[in-house]
């Protein structure tokens, strides 16, 4: 893999070892069993031991290796613990920073414990885990691969998740950076931006297409992140065409869609006033 990326270089999939953070249900489970079928060797990380074995076994029935570290990623010792166990295993080409919570609603309405748990788990963990794991990734032979799964509210920022946004625009901000950082190092940085997708993450809100929360299967979500993968992308957004064209009109004129959103409003807060994972 070429650090001169001035245009694309396809990325070799197959075979990686590495770690899945969040990697029991949703967008994780399904990029581990992705990877599984290219041949991985996976550490999977998070907090529902029973949901990561569930995955590990699903793993190693489509043809990878799994092994699993239940814990909690915003402990102060998670990130050694997480490289530690990783190297243990064999290596570390591959780092996919999945983890995530959501609580949405109204900001004055948000406990701060989960406005702290956001901000912990999305962001704050993500950056320390890459920090611990940078030597190993830099240091492998074939090229690594860093991952970091923002949202699309990461490119269009929503009422209502006013945290959540701060933490996945965040964490882009911090995989834009650090690519630019390790140019030459063989290191690939790239970041998702998942639209709405039918997860158990999103089974809490009531929003649907009408609101811009079209979801897509989170089958099609993967499939199309691994063929950009494979095309040596870096930024890779998967939302609903339905909703490219308001991402679109917030990067030239944000005010524009400040004033788009208005009059549902209110339709818009009633719908995700629940929606919680935390």
């Amino acid at each position: 893999m070429s650090g001169s990326e001035t245009t694309p270089a396809t990325l070799d999939l197959t075979g990686r070892r590495g770690v899945i953070t969040g990697g029991g249900k949703g967008i994780g489970r399904a990029i581990a069993l992705a990877f599984a079928e290219r041949g991985a060797d996976l550490l999977l990380v998070g907090r529902n031991a029973s949901a990561l074995e569930a995955t590990a076994q699903d793993v190693r029935r489509a043809g990878g290796s799994a092994r699993i570290l239940s814990l909690d990623l915003t402990e102060a010792d998670a990130p050694q613990r997480v490289v530690d166990a990783a190297l243990d295993g064999g290596g570390l080409d591959l780092l996919v920073n999945n983890a995530g919570n959501v609580r949405a609603g109204r900001l004055e309405t948000i406990d701060e414990a989960d406005a702290r748990a956001m901000l912990a788990l999305n962001l704050v963990a993500p950056v320390l885990l890459t920090r611990a794991a940078l030597p190993a990734l830099k240091a492998a032979e074939r090229g690594a691969i860093l991952l970091g799964i923002s949202s699309g509210i990461g490119l269009l920022p929503l009422p209502f998740y006013s945290v959540y946004a701060a933490t996945k625009t965040g964490l882009a901000g911090f995989d834009h950076a650090l690519r630019r950082e390790l140019w030459g190092t063989g290191v690939h940085v790239a970041t998702l931006y998942p639209g709405a997708t039918a997860t158990d993450m999103m089974a809490s809100s009531t929003a649907g297409e009408p609101l811009g929360f079209g979801r897509r299967p989170v089958e099609d979500v993967v499939a199309d992140l691994f063929a950009a993968l494979e095309r040596g992308e870096h930024e890779i957004n998967t939302a609903l065409p339905s909703r490219r064209g308001m991402q679109e009109l917030h990067r030239t004129d944000p005010v524009a869609v400040d004033a788009r959103l208005a009059p549902n409003l209110d339709e818009m807060a009633e719908a995700v006033k629940d929606h919680r994972s935390i």
